[in-house]
């Protein structure tokens, strides 16, 4: 046996930098090491073996060592990224022969980005993909669309595939440095091998792995600090402001004006920021550690993740424990096991926030009068209740939002478990067997508690009674799959790859909720210290959904250049009806490299050209657990003479032939890489068929029910995405940029029979219009005098000069609101007319920066709060352009807001009858994060190599929307959610997005 002696050497690129971090191993020994900062190494070798040098972007380059003092080599770039392997359905492809509309991120594009969120690292960087932060809530808030999908009454988030398993709840929670690379698959060909969850689109995370040889660790950690910018927050009134409107608004009914608004100027620098009060500047701190370990028979990784996050709002807390491991074992040549064990806690306190003002206190501080104070005349207790005379026009009770944000609990607690495990035989070369199987665990502890000093609803005196909610919340789901799959190259130029496999998913939820009320001692918010159980809130519930399917897939190619794929997927879901279980879901795609024909070589600049097309049908399964089914009431009451007994009755029709959403789709694309892929261009049509939607039919009343759940109607969708990537320059100084633009368009080509409209909140879905259109009156200011409001339709019996002048839609000479035939019309866009987003990275020796931005065109926003906080009745604290309202013909003001003569006959139908005044263009530009880092190559004694940064995210927002600081808000009232398909973009000053500032390093060990 040959003698074995330590040999260093040192690895660069064909630029002379270092290659850090590349791997070097003996071939056919477990023996391995990897390159330090400045691309050094050392290892135990023998003369005459073979060193293997690799890392991503270069070409691997083997070298036989022959006794030489320094090993020293070169790697060059591997610049034909074509043939990089992407994860796709069921297995991966190489770049180069997918033919379906798949983009990638691998976590090296993503690991410099010090945000909390999977969401929040993908913002701007995927064409076609839009992803809001409706909220700042923390761990919340990310809307992810892929394409634009939409569905009356199903859902429409993507299926997020973890590891292979389809997981049933979101990513928000998920640790984004568990994550490796990250394929999103927007065309029927890529998902159609999901099938029935297919329709919105599907989004593959593959988590960490072993890899490479030796050990690694690495610890990522960053702090920072959290707060809300002045720009953007809506423009309130102040104390002195407020009481010269109220003093001006009585003066001008030719009214007494009260004592607290005769002299306004007595509240000069007595103001009180309700809404500012409640936010406060606070920490983010994140650790992270790497571990993986590898020899030439296993692979293993484990990431440790700590997270603790205070929110911008008072008394807002998140943390998130994490822990995956990952390891693969070789048992033989011919058998491969692996499991995956994800343990996950997270606990998550913020008071109730979002919302109007029954639920939400940032809509309900915007609301408070700023003469009313926050403290007591110590300045540091907190005042309990405000309520001024009614002589004042104070028809509203206020408590204090600080005490309540600081009172209220409201509080989740998450553990997840999500784990994986396969083995895969190999009998012959080509021929793989594996089965695997998955489960998830979850289990969420919701505890709500109202003390009776605090309430998150306007108009509740205190002390009010106390009340509590408990819901306790277990899910589980496991999936067991079976493929088998069979790849070979015949006569060197037809190669193929078929799949063929069984699977089978079940889920189980349980629920128990309990809601109490007036307890005794607010210290004792136990369900024995309640007296009162509210039977309306409390309850309990299974539900249950399992899923059984087949699936297939072919891929062929014939030299490389002309690429063939087919597959398809058959369902067999408990949510569909009686009689139609089953759904087939079949997709084909084809591509020809054209640049492998002999023609192109008179084209040097093309190094890549690739045709593609794809068609294929798939499914929207979220259509609840028991939609089909006729479900029974039982807690219907009958009266049989003078005895009240319990009963059941029938509360919905069942329907045996319910099924899927369907969506046929077709894709052509082409992707073009120029000048020895300094350039690379991406470029996709879509156009989409959706049929069959979900809708609550409306039936004769005779029946004894209301509607009749069936599949009817069609939405048709079509867009275009464009991406390039470019490398603007090489060497010592690198600069990349990244940029992606989307159009998406919707047009409702059907509902149900006889019905060719369904309403929103604020919106409404018309056939051969637009999804979700915000829909009311279109304001044209005011009636600016008598003759004006003579000569101009108008409200009988309220119109006044100087109250809101609308538009005659119908024709008929006087304003109407209510029915069919009035006067609303569509006045808005929730949907922009393109997203775009655009990332630079620069590297000069150790120095690095990268910005990202993203943005949105042509969306607007309905700003709800200025129901009430432009309410001319000055119940309500105002926004500062009432303070330019109408006064008279000589003082018309700005033209937004009108006349407070007249009281709410005249202002109601300002403030009550929805019109184009509450809708804002939302348009903007946000540079989403930049970071400048540097790094130390030198190796010591404590680190191999050492990167520190600074950044900034939501560094900045361009926009023109005066609506609150988040133009990318979209809420519902009970602040509960994002408004959903036929309500979206509706701003209810939700839980605002915050900057942050962080510092940050990321050892190499």
């Amino acid at each position: 046996m040959a003698q074995q002696q330590a040999a260093t050497g040192k690895v660069k690129g064909t630029d002379g930098e270092p290659v850090i971090g590349a791997s070097v191993s003996v071939v056919g020994t477990s023996r391995g090491a990897s390159t330090d900062g400045e691309g050094n190494f050392k290892i135990t070798v023998s003369r005459n073996e073979t060193l293997r040098i690799s890392s991503v972007g270069f070409n691997t380059t083997d070298v036989v060592y022959t006794g030489q003092k320094s090993v020293d080599v070169i790697l060059t770039v591997d610049n034909k990224t074509l043939n990089e392997i992407v994860v796709v359905g069921y297995g991966s492809q190489s770049k180069k022969e997918i033919t379906g509309a798949v983009q990638t991120i691998s976590y090296k594009d993503l690991k410099d980005l010090p945000v909390t969120q999977i969401g929040q690292k993908l913002q701007g960087q995927l064409a076609g993909v839009q992803i809001n932060q409706t909220t700042g809530r923390p761990g919340q808030g990310m809307n992810i669309r892929i394409r634009g999908q939409l569905s009356v009454s199903a859902g429409s988030d993507p299926l997020y595939v973890v590891d292979g398993f389809p997981i049933t709840g979101s990513i928000g929670a998920m640790n984004p440095d568990e994550i490796e690379d990250i394929s999103v698959l927007k065309d029927a060909s890529s998902t159609s091998l999901y099938g029935s969850r297919a329709a919105n689109g599907v989004v593959l995370i593959t988590t960490k792995k072993g890899k490479g040889s030796g050990m690694s660790v690495s610890f990522n950690t960053f702090t920072g600090m959290q707060q809300v910018p002045m720009k953007g927050r809506l423009k309130m009134m102040n104390a002195e402001e407020f009481a010269q409107f109220k003093k001006e608004s009585f003066e001008d009914a030719k009214q007494p004006v009260p004592a607290e608004f005769q002299n306004p100027s007595q509240y000069k620098d007595k103001n009180n920021d309700w809404y500012g009060a409640l936010l406060r500047t606070s920490p983010i701190t994140s650790h992270n550690l790497t571990i993986t370990s590898n020899t030439p028979k296993s692979r293993t990784s484990l990431v440790a993740g700590v997270l603790d996050q205070k929110g911008v709002v008072r008394n807002t807390d998140y943390q998130r424990y994490s822990l995956r491991l990952n390891s693969t074992y070789d048992i033989s040549d011919k058998v491969t096991v692996g499991f995956n064990l994800a343990p996950q806690l997270v606990y998550d306190n913020t008071p109730r926030t979002d919302g109007d003002r029954g639920t939400g206190i940032l809509f309900n501080a915007l609301h408070t009068w700023p003469i009313m104070p926050i403290y007591e005349a110590d300045g540091k207790t907190l005042t309990k209740f405000n309520r001024f005379p009614a002589s004042t026009g104070n028809i509203f009770a206020y408590a204090n939002w600080v005490r309540s944000a600081d009172q209220l609990i409201n509080e989740t607690t998450a553990t997840n478990l999500l784990s994986n495990a396969f083995v895969e035989y190999e009998p012959i070369k080509g021929l793989k067997v594996r089965s695997s199987m998955n489960g998830e665990i979850l289990r969420t502890k919701f505890f709500f508690f109202n003390p009776s000093e605090a309430t998150s609803a306007i108009n509740t005196p205190i002390p009010t009674t106390a009340a509590s909610i408990r819901e306790n919340i277990e899910n589980l789901s496991w999936l067991n799959e079976n493929t088998v799959t069979y790849g070979k190259t015949l006569w060197d130029d037809h190669k193929f790859e078929i799949l063929g496999g069984y699977t089978n998913q079940y889920f189980r939820q349980e629920s128990t909720r309990i809601q109490a009320d007036t307890y005794a001692d607010d210290r004792l918010p136990t369900i024995q210290g309640a007296i009162n159980i509210a039977r309306g809130g409390t309850n309990s519930g299974v539900q249950e959904w399992s899923l059984t399917s087949y699936l297939a897939r072919l891929n062929y190619n014939y030299k490389g250049k002309y690429l063939f794929n087919a597959a398809i997927r058959s369902d067999g879901s408990s949510r569909f009806g009686a009689d139609n279980r089953w759904g087939t879901f079949p997709s084909v795609g084809a591509g020809w490299v054209v640049s492998d024909e002999p023609f192109m070589r008179d084209l040097p600049m093309v190094s890549f050209m690739k045709l593609r097309g794809s068609w294929g049908i798939i499914g929207n399964n979220n259509l609840g657990n028991y939609t089909s089914y006729a479900l029974i009431n039982n807690t219907v009451n009958g009266v049989f003479g003078n005895t009240v007994a319990t009963g059941a009755a029938v509360s919905s029709l069942a329907n045996p032939n319910l099924g899927w959403e369907t969506t046929q789709q077709l894709d052509l694309g082409v992707d073009i890489n120029m000048f020895d892929d300094r350039i690379n261009f991406a470029y996709d049509y879509y156009k989409k068929n959706t049929t069959n939607l979900l809708y609550a039919v409306q039936i004769a009343q005779e029946s004894g029910f209301g509607n009749f759940n069936d599949n009817i109607g069609e939405i048709k969708f079509w867009g275009h995405e464009f991406s390039v990537n470019t490398k603007n320059t090489t060497g010592k100084l690198k600069w990349t940029t990244n940029a992606n633009i989307s159009f998406n368009r919707n047009v409702v080509v059907a509902l149900a029979p006889g019905i060719d409209r369904v309403y929103g909140t604020f919106h409404i879905t018309q056939v051969g219009k637009p999804f979700g259109q915000f829909y009311g009156l279109i304001s044209e200011g005011m009636y600016k005098n008598a003759a004006d409001l003579a000569n101009s339709p108008n409200v009988p019996g309220r119109s006044t000069v100087g109250s809101i002048k609308l538009r005659d839609i119908n024709g008929n000479g006087r304003i109407d609101f209510g029915g069919n035939n009035d006067d609303r019309t569509i006045m808005g866009n929730p949907f922009p007319d393109f997203v775009y987003g655009i990332t630079n990275n620069i590297t000069y020796g150790d120095w690095d920066f990268n910005i990202i931005g993203s943005g949105s065109q042509g969306n607007q926003l309905l700003v709800r709060h200025i129901y009430s906080t432009a309410n001319l009745d000055g119940v309500f604290n105002m926004v500062e352009g009432a303070k330019y309202r109408f006064r008279s013909e000589a003082n018309p003001g700005m033209g937004m807001y009108g006349t407070t003569v007249g009281g709410g006959n005249v202002t109601g139908i300002e403030r009550d009858w929805m019109n184009s005044r509450f809708v804002a263009d939302a348009s903007y530009f946000t540079i989403r994060n930049i970071t400048l880092g540097y790094t130390f190559t030198k190796p010591t004694k404590v680190y191999k190599s050492l990167r520190v940064y600074t950044s900034c995210q939501q560094a900045y927002v361009f926009t023109k929307y005066w609506g609150g600081p988040n133009p990318e808000t979209s809420a519902q009232s009970n602040g509960q959610g994002d408004g959903g398909n036929l309500s979206p973009g509706v701003d209810l000053s939700n839980y605002p997005v915050p900057r942050t500032f962080t510092v940050g390093a990321n050892f190499n060990f």
